[in-house]
């Protein structure tokens, strides 16, 4: 049995490549390598190869995938024509034709593989048909002779794991002499998702020592693998997925196979029939569109250290008496600074995060660097309500930055935009309103609520465009603009809004929305979609072209990240007089800007890409915030010229060693 340190264990994937997946089997290497994987365990149907097009579909598949990585094939499924059920989970006619099976593979493909694993679940019904074998003489038979000539063969024989793990089972291989002939046993477990961990779950330990007592009875030189392990993300749970997969990779086991790499595609039926079980269809660590989740951005990022670190985070513990600011999206760029003002002013605050943004748990671990126990990691998802209630059930106030952020995402996206935006909102305030407690809500809402402004008549001034109406260009957009959504990203986040509002009327809950321009600072990470004055300034660092979608004249007014944090703090400070209200929140006219300026002053000589206009993108956008000035006493302080060389300062220091949506790009291959 391995005793090697959790961050030395190696780990693998399974990935069950359907005939004709092609481009699914390129796409796969880069990122399992990238992952740090060890391990492949994938399937090689018997029933498939024998079909229309299997044979040149495993000829391609096992030399494409064997060469780079440690290969499982698990060889499993009768050919209907020779079941005796006629179905792939009959045993079949002749029960020497699997073994005769088995031995064909390995003259045709045995050099790409070390280890073969001799069917899968079969005191599985769907698997193996045991109503016709209840003594499971005839599986043993077949096993156990396909297993024998192939360590006759020279190569090395795994036994297809049972499920659930059954030791009667596995006692009955020992005593048929199945266990004798094997140099590995399979298990399979998914905790927390297909086993109950407060009924039929004991825990890894338990059950791979039951595993291993039987085992040595028969066989002491056999490995106990597990070849399948998983937690399906069904519920949004990607940090659990993250706890499991350390939990199971710390088990007294030889060998992880980790189901799966990707989920399942949707339009794909799973065994037990089409959309059975959603459960099913996101165990994988990358979704349908190979966007890699928490857990194989981590392993990428920095392999199993980086997981260990992240898993180790401890959950909050606040003293007795202690009331909490709470901050959603706390290891976020507004959050975390925001979280940072408050921490420096000795508050408790508790950070609530997912950490799905690619680098903010650097963040996280600089504010419990700064501020130890008094920054109270909470991680979880704001679309999971029973998850995040604790976080706040003595918070003396809350400020809700948690949301998908990019126009671009929710067009392609859109049902995650609103989960996250509109219902993760709601789940927020259903939490507060739950708690009992008149607990302050203060909401970063956006501009985009506003709509595409395609009214406002402007003209051009340079490098600009302008509003012609004298008003609009001194002051800027206000709040008694009509509210008009566009694009998803405007619709879930004008949803949030209103109800942010509402809930101070129906409810009596201190509420206020802050609609927010383009806010900038340190400790961002910007991308095209969003952030993107950090975005230029990282591109012109690195030497890369910038992108500009549309000609560049269109006008935003930005704010420094110290001044936005001021104006959150003032409103709450205020929110008894002001519950109820909704501000803009904006650098204003003194602070509006193109995005041709703000590319030159990222750097000369930078090679600029003009792309098409994209949806939703508002020509001109400037906050009138005399509102919020009059009620709070708010003012940008800080000059966009001078804020946005000081981010580039930064941006120098600290983010140009690591980019992280580099490794973004590894678990894409």
């Amino acid at each position: 049995m391995s005793e090697r340190p959790f961050h030395q264990k190696p780990y693998g994937f399974v990935e069950w490549f359907r005939p004709g997946e092609y481009e699914w089997a390129e796409e796969t290497l880069p990122g399992l390598l990238g992952s740090g994987a060890s391990f492949l365990r994938t399937h090689l149907s018997w029933a498939e190869y024998l079909a229309p097009g299997g044979e040149a579909w495993f000829d391609w598949l096992l030399p494409k995938i064997g060469p780079a990585i440690d290969l499982l094939p698990c060889i499993h499924y009768t050919p209907p024509s020779m079941s005796r059920t006629g179905k792939t989970s009959g045993p079949p006619h002749d029960l020497k034709a699997y073994a005769d099976f088995v031995d064909h593979v390995l003259t045709r493909y045995g050099r790409h593989f070390e280890h073969i694993e001799l069917w899968n679940e079969p005191n599985n019904l769907l698997d193996w048909d045991w109503r016709l074998d209840t003594d499971f003489r005839m599986f043993c038979e077949m096993v156990g002779g396909a297993a024998y000539w192939a360590q006759k063969r020279g190569w090395k024989t795994v036994l297809g794991g049972p499920s659930p793990f059954d030791p009667y089972w596995l006692n009955l291989m020992g005593e048929r002499g199945v266990l004798g002939v094997v140099d590995a046993v399979g298990f399979h477990g998914f905790p927390g998702t297909w086993e109950s961990e407060d009924n039929t779950w004991a825990g890894w330990d338990y059950h791979i020592g039951e595993m291993r007592n039987v085992v040595d009875r028969y066989n002491r030189d056999a490995a106990i693998w597990i070849t399948e392990a998983g937690y399906s993300t069904w519920r949004n749970g990607e940090l659990d997925q993250v706890r499991h997969f350390v939990d199971t990779l710390k088990a007294n086991a030889d060998r992880l196979y980790w189901y799966g790499w990707r989920d399942i595609p949707g339009d794909v039926a799973v065994q037990e029939g089409h959309w059975f079980d959603p459960r099913h269809y996101h165990l994988g660590v990358v979704d349908r569109a190979n966007r890699p989740k928490l857990l194989a951005r981590l392993l990428v990022e920095g392999g199993l250290q980086r997981l260990g670190d992240f898993a180790d985070l401890p959950a909050p513990i606040i003293a007795k008496g202690v009331k909490p600011t709470v901050v959603t999206g706390g290891s976020g760029f507004i959050g975390a600074n925001l979280a940072d003002s408050l921490l420096a002013d000795g508050e408790d605050v508790v950070i609530l995060d997912n950490l799905s943004r690619l680098g903010v748990d650097e963040n996280l671990h600089w504010l419990k660097e700064r501020y130890g126990d008094r920054a109270h990691t909470f991680l979880a998802d704001v679309r999971d309500l029973p998850a995040i209630e604790n976080a706040f059930a003595d918070a003396k106030a809350v400020f809700h930055l948690a949301g998908q952020t990019a126009v671009t995402t929710s067009l392609s996206q859109p049902l995650d935009d609103f989960e996250i935006n509109a219902r993760g909102t709601i789940n927020v305030l259903e939490a507060v309103r739950r708690s009992g407690r008149r607990t302050p809500v203060i909401f970063s809402s956006t501009n985009k609520v506003y709509g595409s402004l395609e009214d406002i008549r402007l003209g051009e001034d340079g490098d600009r465009y302008t509003p012609l109406d004298e008003t609009l260009r001194r002051h800027g957009v206000a709040e008694t603009r009509p509210l008009d959504f566009h694009t998803p990203y405007g619709c879930s986040k004008g949803a949030a809004d209103q109800y942010v509002l509402d809930y101070a009327r129906s409810h009596g809950i201190p509420t206020g929305v802050l609609r927010m321009s383009c806010i900038y600072g340190r400790r961002q990470f910007g991308t095209e979609d969003q952030g993107w004055v950090a975005h230029f300034l990282l591109q012109a660092l690195s030497g890369e072209p910038i992108t500009i979608f549309g000609d560049g004249k269109q006008v935003r007014d930005i704010l420094e990240i110290g001044d936005a944090v001021r104006a959150y703090r003032l409103f709450l400070s205020q929110i008894d007089r002001l519950s109820g209200r909704v501000f803009n929140l904006g650098g204003g006219p003194q602070n509006a800007v193109s995005l041709r300026e703000i590319g030159r002053i990222a750097g000369h000589g930078i090679a600029v890409d003009h792309q098409r206009w994209r949806a939703g993108d508002q020509l001109y956008f400037v906050a009138d915030t005399r509102s919020l000035a009059q009620e709070t006493g708010w003012q940008a302080q800080t000059e966009w010229q001078d804020g946005v060389r000081a981010l580039s300062g930064w941006l120098s220091e600290n983010r140009l060693s690591r980019n992280p949506h580099e490794q973004a790009r590894k678990v894409a291959g």
